[in-house]
């Protein structure tokens, strides 16, 4: 059998690191989001900071993957299948970068809580970040294994997102009518739930992406 020449040998093992690192990225949102939450219930300052403060890393790896992806794109000239893998990591790293941001401000947020008297705890908040954490989880198993079911399975489990932010929504506004003092703290945590509805979208945008580089045709799944 004839040995791969070094050089397409140095371009697979390029290809698989930009996927290396899109799971890396995948793994510091997940820590990002697990956190930010973790400091609102605990009403942590110190933690919620060091979330904003870690953002820039998670912001430097989305550069140092598309820095990758174009030197790829200029120097190999991929065709068909590779051309698809490089594009949709750029597009991952991208929407994987918004999640971060997201978690920077749920963060931003907590501290804004913390100079708040007290509030009551939104129940909906532990199954949003679950939910969020867990679909994060199974969009990058999907991206990994090429896997357009399961990127399908996981974009449809957006709904659930979606209802606990309206729950939110409902339970904000009535508390923010019962009693006027409130309206600040329920304005602050009514952003908090729209970021991780936020966060679930950019899921569901991988998911779309993995789509495409599976299958090699695009879909749109915000009605999945």
């Amino acid at each position: 059998m004839a040995r791969e020449p070094e050089n397409r040998k140095a371009y697979h093992f390029q290809l698989a690191q930009l996927g290396d690192e899109i799971l890396t990225m995948g793994s510091m949102v997940d820590k990002a989001l697990e956190r930010s939450m973790d400091a609102l219930a605990r009403r942590d300052v110190d933690q919620a900071r060091q979330v904003v403060a870690d953002d820039s890393l998670i912001n430097a790896k989305r550069m140092g993957v598309e820095d990758g992806a174009v030197v790829l794109l200029a120097t190999q000239q991929p065709m068909a299948s590779d051309l698809r893998f490089i594009t949709s990591v750029e597009h991952i790293a991208t929407d994987l970068e918004r999640m971060g941001d997201h978690a920077s401000s749920i963060s931003r947020l907590s501290v804004k809580l913390c100079a708040e008297p007290p509030m009551r705890s939104v129940d909906e908040f532990p199954r949003m970040i679950a939910s969020c954490r867990q679909r994060l989880r199974l969009a990058l198993d999907a991206f990994l294994e090429r896997d357009a079911e399961k990127a399908l399975a996981c974009a449809r489990q957006d709904v659930e997102l979606d209802q606990l932010q309206d729950s939110v929504y409902d339970l904000m506004l009535s508390t923010m009518e019962k009693d006027g003092s409130t309206i600040v703290r329920a304005t602050y945590l009514l952003w908090i739930a729209h970021n991780l509805e936020r966060v679930g979208d950019h899921i569901t945008n991988v998911c779309e992406r993995v789509i495409y580089l599976a299958k090699g045709r695009r879909e749109e799944l915000d009605e999945a």
